[in-house]
């Protein structure tokens, strides 16, 4: 009897699986809509606050997901629906650039030569600070050092720096080995024939 009431509380939705594959798909396209209006600061410098929503969110959503529903088998259930809606968005989005635009988003000048972008930091809701941290764990020592740096959809941020700010190449300092080896030579040549 204890072992058919366990068993009746893991497998038995309390719901259709229609109505759970609905609530979750429509809650996904719901996140996404709005994350997308966040925009692409949530991704790229999330802060105390972001971090914050983002945590309440999952809380706030999980009855619009399950719904009454508590047994394993809808819990399962839910987790392949938005893992599915996820892939099918996701390929959808890969295959048709008009799509991947609307659901990504376009890249963002955030910094260009060697100065912030204020329009787009302020539309973006991006703090100087929080660009700056972001600028050094990239190599450059301040904003005038960046030729231009970008924010993707992703929340990437890329950083160009200006060609006196970036580090030697392997071919520079092969370069410069060259030249040195070039310059020895010539000493010992000199050096020869002062002897």
């Amino acid at each position: 009897m204890l072992l058919a009431t366990e068993a009746h509380r893991l497998f038995v939705t309390e719901i259709p699986l229609s109505e759970k594959v609905i609530r979750t798909v429509v809650v996904y396209g719901a996140l996404l809509f709005l994350l997308r209006l966040g925009g692409k600061r949530t991704a790229a410098q999330l802060n105390t606050f972001d971090l914050v929503v983002l945590l309440l969110i999952s809380n706030v959503v999980q009855n619009a997901l399950i719904g009454p529903d508590n047994s394993l088998l809808g819990g399962l259930i839910g987790a392949a629906a938005l893992i599915g809606a996820n892939d099918v968005i996701s390929r959808l989005a890969r295959r048709n650039d008009k799509v991947d635009r609307v659901m990504e988003g376009s890249q963002s000048t955030l910094v260009e030569h060697g100065g912030f972008v204020e329009r787009e930091l302020l539309r973006l809701g991006i703090r100087h600070m929080d660009l700056e941290a972001a600028l050094r764990r990239q190599g450059a020592e301040g904003v005038s050092q960046v030729e231009r740096a970008d924010l993707y959809p992703s929340g990437a941020i890329v950083v160009d720096l200006m060609p006196g700010a970036r580090d030697a190449s392997h071919e520079d300092v092969e370069r410069l080995e060259r030249k040195l080896d070039q310059l020895a030579a010539s000493v010992d040549r000199l050096s020869g024939s002062r002897s």
